[in-house]
């Protein structure tokens, strides 16, 4: 039997592995010219720091496998039911795969930054997410990104996430372990700098983060000052002065710094409202894929054979977006073994 799994991102990898492992054929597909996903994104992951690259060419070495066929550079942009129990998935290069059952593994897309105008990103050119952060990790930039070192640096926190202005009312999750590893990451590059994280709850939730946070504290002498920023603007050295309100002490703060990291949350892709609309499948309000059931069904959708894995439902760390994926891979064999049938 074969599964169409949509996504190559680590949710889409990781079962497409441990499928073919099962003895199904797989067809994975992937919008982009490279698996990996917003992976690829990422210099260093929590909380062990391990490689972001690594584990991509690890999951790339796992997709070698005869019974995984990759489709790359080929967007799903239909699902149909061609026959009782059969799918039709049509490609953007007019192929169309058929499987007895649909994976989407759509992930997530990263907050754009420019629609929160007040923080300036876009019109300060000392404005950059979290996300062009990784990448000045990676390219060991971040010295000379300016000509120069910069003396102080400002983390905001929750930039698209639990905002009701923009209609965002979910929690990132990642936003606030990031920054800890992000403003750790900077204290090893650049010692001498002055480095603030201003947040609005600390939401350390998984294992070995809130080690992590005591140790950016007490370690590497990163300030966390509890308050939203309420504006920022560009003085004539090109810095950004900041206005932000501390609310433990209730006292306002004017600051400048030299650079200021935007830590962007995370949204539901693109695709997946089109996909999971072409075979009903209900979506929460913020656009992710909505499960049958939240305690008992979440790999399930209301759509027999159609399953969900990863960070298309909700925001996801990338140990449990790979736990979900074998999850997904587990429910598919039940599914296709006759032992699940969901209704």
């Amino acid at each position: 039997m074969n599964i169409v799994i949509i996504g190559g991102g680590p949710a889409g990898s990781e079962a497409a592995y441990r499928l073919a492992g099962e003895g199904y054929t797989v067809d994975l597909v992937e919008k982009e010219n490279s698996i990996g996903g917003n992976l690829n994104n990422w210099h260093q992951l929590f909380p062990d720091r391990k490689s972001a690259a690594g584990l991509v060419k690890e999951l790339q070495q796992r997709l070698n496998h005869p019974g995984i066929t990759l489709h790359i550079d080929a967007e799903a942009r239909e699902i149909a039911e061609s026959a009782p129990g059969k799918f039709a998935v049509k490609l953007s290069n007019k192929t169309v795969l058929h499987g007895s059952a649909v994976l989407l593994a759509t992930g997530y897309k990263v907050f754009d930054a420019k629609r929160k105008e007040e923080y300036g990103y876009g019109i300060y050119k000392r404005v950059i997410t979290s996300a062009e952060l990784e990448n000045l990790f990676t390219n060991r930039a971040l010295a000379t990104l300016y000509g120069e070192a910069p003396k102080r640096i400002g983390f905001i926190h929750c930039v698209g996430s639990r905002d009701e202005k923009i209609c965002n009312y979910h929690c990132s999750k990642l936003c606030c372990v990031t920054a800890v590893k992000q403003a750790i990451e900077v204290r090893e590059m650049l010692p001498e700098v002055e480095i603030f994280c201003f947040y609005m709850d600390m939401r350390m939730f998984g294992p070995g983060y809130e080690e992590m946070y005591r140790e950016a504290q007490e370690r590497y002498d990163i300030k966390f000052i509890r308050g939203r920023l309420s504006e920022a603007a560009e003085n004539i050295h090109g810095q950004v002065v900041v206005k932000v309100e501390d609310t433990l002490v209730g006292k306002p703060l004017r600051m400048t710094l030299d650079l200021m990291v935007l830590m962007v949350g995370m949204e539901a892709a693109d695709g997946s409202g089109k996909l999971a609309g072409s075979v009903q499948v209900p979506l929460y309000p913020n656009g992710f894929i909505r499960p049958a059931d939240p305690h008992t069904g979440t790999n399930l959708t209301a759509r027999p054979g159609i399953f969900t894995a990863g960070s298309c439902t909700s925001p996801m760390n990338l140990t449990d977006t790979l736990t979900d994926a074998r999850s997904a891979a587990w429910q598919i064999k039940k599914w296709l073994t006759g032992s699940d049938k969901h209704a």
